[in-house]
């Protein structure tokens, strides 16, 4: 089945919005049913919240329908920027756009924007790229956006035109066929938003402890025999091997002898200094060590040996425990599997070995990264050092003995502690949740998780 389009929006849109969300998406697939009535009732539009069945991989589906749907409608908001998964599901159709171009030389506006809420000032520059308003859409939908269409005129002319515009915008995209993509993972997707806030530089230099887990040319890890063998080293799956751990080269072919050895050209061009051992025993109390030091602390982990007896105890230990200015990154080889069971396999290890910080993936942080890719890893690398660092200076930092804030006014007795801060009103509680006219409360926008 390939849906005329995708329907991508912000789940807390959907819950502040209430019936306005609905209402728009039912009234652009009946609109586009109208004007192409041989599509069947099922074939116009994916919504997840419609298609989504007890037990389903809603991870999955999502990735199989971006990779199917004839077009994309995302609608434009704060929290659509703000969503992690709305912004993965708008870098994969892009590239899925950009794939179809590269294929056939033809460029299809598959991707269609619909401003739903005014736009944030800071939006990637990939966003700014698409045209997301049009002549003659009105003054309000270009103002504000569609929400405040339907909640002042729900039937009115200017709302049901926008859907019209929409709507043969997607009819429009669905007859050239866009290009479908091959399965892939949409949560390994690095999206263009949420934009991160930039990343403060670190003051200093520092010493950066680098600790590799990875195979040797000796070993044969189950399910994988060396391709090739040479007198000093070998190749598996997971790259290239040498009769040490520091000499494991992922990427293919090797620009630098080793991936450590470009670790540490990265490490000491940010003016750093680095030391190197494997991990093992006692890691946990290395990290420490190293962080009570003023040390920061970066492993490399070859996901292919992740999960063999020779390092799993230790990186399980460090997954059980607490070290906030440790990075770890797992890069995915050149030539390792792209899609399928092996591919599967290699990618629950590494889950199974970072139960816990498997969830830290997508931080924004980036102090846990996996399927870290060749084109990315130095600067991978430098965000992490450079965050670690941070971290280690906050952790460091004289924040006084003042810890019920009299210092500012705001704790007892504030009044007599020193002058109110000019043009500062703090309420003493949180607001409490707006009502609705039953009397029910009603959410504030922000105070549910977005999972999408």
């Amino acid at each position: 089945m390939r849906p005329y389009f995708f329907f991508s929006y912000a789940r807390r849109d959907y819950e502040a919005g209430d019936a306005f969300v609905d209402q728009f998406f039912n009234d652009l697939r009946d609109e586009l049913g109208r004007i192409e009535p041989a599509a069947g009732a099922d074939e116009l539009a994916y919504r997840d919240t419609e298609r989504l069945r007890l037990g389903d991989n809603w991870e999955q589906q999502l990735a199989q329908m971006l990779a199917r749907c004839r077009a994309m409608v995302a609608l434009y908001s704060p929290a659509y920027f703000a969503s992690l998964y709305c912004g993965k599901e708008w870098t994969a159709f892009r590239g899925r756009v950009r794939r179809h171009q590269e294929l056939a030389g033809d460029v299809v506006p598959a991707l269609i924007p619909v401003l739903w809420e005014s736009l944030p000032d800071e939006l990637p520059d990939e966003v700014l790229k698409i045209q997301y308003v049009q002549l003659g859409m009105g003054d309000t939908y270009v103002r504000s956006g569609l929400r405040d269409l339907l909640r002042t005129d729900p039937l009115g002319a200017e709302y049901r035109h926008v859907v019209r515009v929409v709507a043969e915008r997607v009819r429009d995209a669905a007859a050239r066929r866009l290009t479908e993509l091959p399965e892939f993972d949409l949560g390994a997707i690095r999206g263009y938003f949420p934009v991160a806030p930039p990343v403060r530089p670190a003051p200093t230099a520092g010493m950066v402890r680098l600790f590799v887990a990875a195979g040797r040319a000796s070993d044969a890890p189950a399910g994988r025999a060396p391709a090739a063998a040479a007198p000093e080293g070998g190749v598996h799956r997971g790259g290239w091997y040498g009769p040490k751990p520091w000499h494991w080269a992922p990427y293919h072919p090797p620009t630098q002898p080793s991936l450590v050895v470009r670790a540490q050209q990265v490490i000491t061009a940010a003016g750093h200094t680095t030391t190197l051992e494997e991990i093992g025993t006692g890691l946990g109390e290395k990290l420490d060590q190293a962080r009570e030091d003023n040390q920061v602390s970066v492993l490399l982990v070859d996901p292919w040996m992740a999960g063999s007896e020779r390092y799993r105890p230790a990186l399980r230990e460090y997954d059980d425990q607490n070290h906030p200015v440790t990075g770890v990154m797992v890069p995915t080889g050149s030539d390792d599997p792209l899609a399928g069971p092996e591919r599967d396999a290699l990618w629950a290890g590494v889950r199974g070995v970072f139960r816990r910080n498997w969830l830290r993936r997508s931080d924004p942080e980036h102090l846990f990264r996996v399927a870290v890719p060749r084109e990315s890893f130095d600067d991978q690398l430098t965000i992490m050092v450079t965050v670690a660092q941070n971290k280690l200076m906050d952790d460091n930092f004289d924040w006084g003995d003042d810890v019920d804030g009299a210092a500012f006014g705001l704790g007892p007795g504030g009044a007599d502690a020193g002058p109110a801060m000019p043009g500062l009103a703090i309420p003493a509680w949180p607001p409490g949740p707006r009502r609705s006219p039953d009397g029910a409360a009603v959410p504030l926008r922000g105070e549910q998780d977005d999972v999408r």
